[in-house]
């Protein structure tokens, strides 16, 4: 891997922060050897469109509060279906579990190394396929 240690840093905390937020399927590649403009891209998911806006709000705020980062960018809030926050070093994708499954980001990065999340964020694999049997919703692969 060639990600920096400050986008190591970013993405482990972002993670964590979404973890605490029950975000659902979260994954980090290290996209810095097929990119030039970021190092990192963390991909994560929930089931409604608030439970989205919660998990950017307790990312933006971590990220900020703990490590003096602020997102360079900011899209999506409108609908809250897919919100994407730039932070330079590393790319936010916080996407609605319809979203996620549709547009399919993992396997456009599968290539990537995938980067080591802390443990909380390792146990969301598979809670949106969990989520949608349980609810009736969604199918769909989303690891």
């Amino acid at each position: 891997m060639t990600a920096t240690d400050r986008s190591l840093e970013l993405v482990n905390a972002a993670a964590q922060a979404a973890a605490d937020r029950l975000a659902h399927d979260i994954i980090a590649y290290d996209v810095s050897d097929v990119l030039s403009i970021t190092d990192a891209f963390l991909l994560a998911s929930a089931p409604n469109d608030r439970q989205v806006k919660s998990i950017v709000d307790e990312i933006e705020e971590r990220l900020n509060k703990d490590l003096g980062a602020k997102p360079v960018r900011r899209e999506g809030d409108r609908d809250a279906r897919w919100i994407l926050l730039d932070y330079v070093d590393i790319v936010v994708h916080v996407q609605h579990t319809e979203e996620r499954v549709f547009y399919a980001l993992e396997r456009l990065w599968k290539d990537c190394p995938e980067i080591t999340l802390p443990e909380d964020a390792q146990k969301t694999r598979g809670k949106g396929e969990e989520h949608a049997r349980l609810t009736g919703g969604t199918d769909g692969e989303l690891s």
